[in-house]
C-alpha cells in the first residue's frame, strides 16, 4: 500500500521531537510488509532577515530529509501568524500541492493519510480532490476541541470532514465530535496512540533519581507536559499545596516548557510551595523514562486532551498515573489497578494523588499492560482502516478517476 502522509506536526532537523507521536505511527506503518510511505510536512515560509527567532527556525528546516525510515518533504507556504488563521488551510494547500503532485506522479499513491483536522486536514482534502485520491483525516485534540469554536474556521472543518473518505479520532470522544461536525459515522474509527517499548521501560527508582540528581527519600510526583493552559498545571500546584501539610517530603517535578512558566512560578510562590514545585524544563523523549521511573506517581491534570501519550509512557515505566477524566484517559486507564481517574479540579487531584501514594502498586502489571498497546499494534489497526477506506472509495468512482492533473 502506497501512502502519502500529510501533516505539519512532524519532526524535522530543527525540532526532532516535534510531533513524535505521529512519526511513531507513520514509521511503524511504513515498516509493515508491502507498505510504502512518503511524508509531506509543510512549514511556513519565513524571510531570514526578519528579527523573530521563533519563526526564523522554519527557514532552517531543510527542503527534504530522511528521518528514520521515511522520506520527508518540507514545502513552504505563505503565512502571517494569527492574522491568516482563517486562510491557513488554503495557503498550506497552495504551497504543498506542487510537491504532492510531483510525488504522486512518481509513486502513484493509494490514499492520503492526514493528521490534524485544521489546517492540515483541509489542505489534504483539497490536494486529494485535485489528485483524485481518497483522504483519511486523523484528529489529535485541539483541532477538534478548540478550533471549531472559531466561526470562520468551523465551516471549513465541517466541509473537510464531510469530504474525507474516512476519519480517525485518537480517542472515542474525538471520533464522536468529528461525526457531530459532519463526518459519516460508518467511516469513523477510534485508533489510539501506542508506546515505544525501546524508549520506555521500568528502571530502578533509586538509580533514576541519582541520574537526575533528585532526593532519594522524597515522595515524588512527575507531570510531563508543555506549560500550556490545557495541561492544568495550576490545578496540580494547588493540589500539592493541599497535601503539603500532611506530606512534608512531597515534591512535584513538571517536565516541559512554555509561556506560562512565570505564572506557575508566581502561583507556587503565592501558595507557599515554591520549594515543592520544580519546573525542570523540557527533556528529549528518550530521556523521559528516567523521570517516570524516579517518580512514585505521575499526574496528568489536563482540562482537555485527545489521547495523552504520557499515560502509556508512565505505565510502561511501571509508574501509576493519576489523570483527569478527559479525552482518551478512560480508554488508557481501564481499571483502578492501572491508575486513578479524577475530576479536573484541585481537590479531586489532591485526593487522587494521596490515594495513589498510599496504595501498593504492581509495577510489573502496569508495564505489562502498556506493552499490549505498542505502535506495531497501532500500525496494524491503521493499515486495516486505510485498506477499508481505499476499497470504499474505489467502489464509488470510475476508472477515469485515476487521472492525475
Amino acid at each position: 500500500m502506497r501512502i502519502l502522509t500529510f501533516t505539519s506536526l512532524f519532526p524535522n532537523a530543527r525540532a526532532p521531537a516535534f510531533g513524535i507521536f505521529i512519526y511513531q505511527r507513520v514509521s511503524h506503518f511504513a515498516s509493515r510488509p508491502g507498505a510504502s510511505v512518503h511524508v509531506i510536512a509543510p512549514v511556513p515560509y519565513f524571510p531570514t532577515w526578519l528579527p523573530m527567532s521563533k519563526w526564523r527556525l522554519h527557514s532552517q528546516v531543510p527542503k527534504n530529509e530522511i528521518i528514520g525510515n521515511l522520506s520527508v518533504y518540507h514545502p513552504r507556504y505563505p503565512l502571517l501568524p494569527k492574522v491568516a488563521m482563517p486562510l491557513h488551510g488554503l495557503l498550506m494547500f497552495l504551497g504543498a500541492y506542487p510537491c504532492a503532485r510531483t510525488l504522486h506522479r512518481q509513486f502513484r499513491f493509494d490514499c492520503i493519510d492526514a493528521h490534524y483536522v485544521y489546517p492540515d486536514g483541509l489542505a489534504a482534502v483539497l490536494i486529494g480532490r485535485m489528485l483524485n485520491l481518497p483522504v483519511v483525516i486523523s484528529a489529535r485534540g485541539t483541532d477538534i476541541n478548540y478550533f471549531p469554536a472559531f466561526k470562520m474556521i468551523r465551516p471549513q472543518i465541517r466541509w473537510a470532514l464531510k469530504q474525507a473518505t474516512g476519519v480517525i479520532g485518537v480517542s472515542t470522544p474525538l471520533k464522536h465530535a468529528m461525526v457531530e461536525l459532519g463526518a459519516l459515522a460508518d467511516c469513523a474509527r477510534t485508533i489510539g496512540n501506542g508506546i515505544d517499548l525501546t524508549r520506555f521501560q521500568p528502571l530502578d527508582r533509586s538509580q533514576a533519581r541519582r541520574h537526575l540528581g533528585l532526593p532519594l527519600d522524597a515522595q515524588i510526583v512527575v507531570s510531563v507536559g508543555a506549560l500550556a493552559t490545557a495541561k492544568g498545571h495550576p490545578l496540580l500546584i494547588r493540589a500539592i499545596a493541599r497535601l503539603a501539610t500532611e506530606r512534608s517530603n512531597l515534591h512535584a517535578y513538571v517536565v516541559g516548557e512554555g509561556h506560562y512558566r512565570r505564572d506557575l512560578q508566581r502561583q507556587a510562590r503565592n501558595l507557599g510551595v515554591e520549594d515543592r514545585i520544580h519546573l525542570v524544563g523540557a527533556y528529549p523523549n528518550e530521556q523521559l523514562k528516567y523521570w517516570y521511573s524516579a517518580a512514585d506517581v505521575s499526574c496528568l491534570a489536563s482540562t482537555r486532551e485527545g489521547w495523552a501519550n504520557v499515560l502509556l509512557e508512565s505505565l510502561a515505566c511501571g509508574i501509576p498515573p493519576v489523570a483527569t477524566r478527559v479525552g482518551g484517559a478512560p480508554e488508557a486507564i481501564t481499571s483502578a489497578d492501572l491508575g486513578l481517574l479524577v475530576e479536573p479540579n484541585a481537590e479531586a487531584i489532591a485526593a487522587g494523588l494521596d490515594a495513589a501514594l498510599k496504595k501498593s502498586w504492581d509495577r510489573n502489571k502496569l508495564s505489562y499492560y502498556a506493552a499490549t498497546r505498542t505502535w506495531d499494534v497501532v500500525a496494524e489497526e491503521m493499515e486495516e482502516f486505510l485498506v477499508e477506506a481505499v476499497a470504499k472509495n474505489k467502489a464509488r468512482i470510475s476508472p477515469a478517476g485515476d487521472r492525475i492533473p
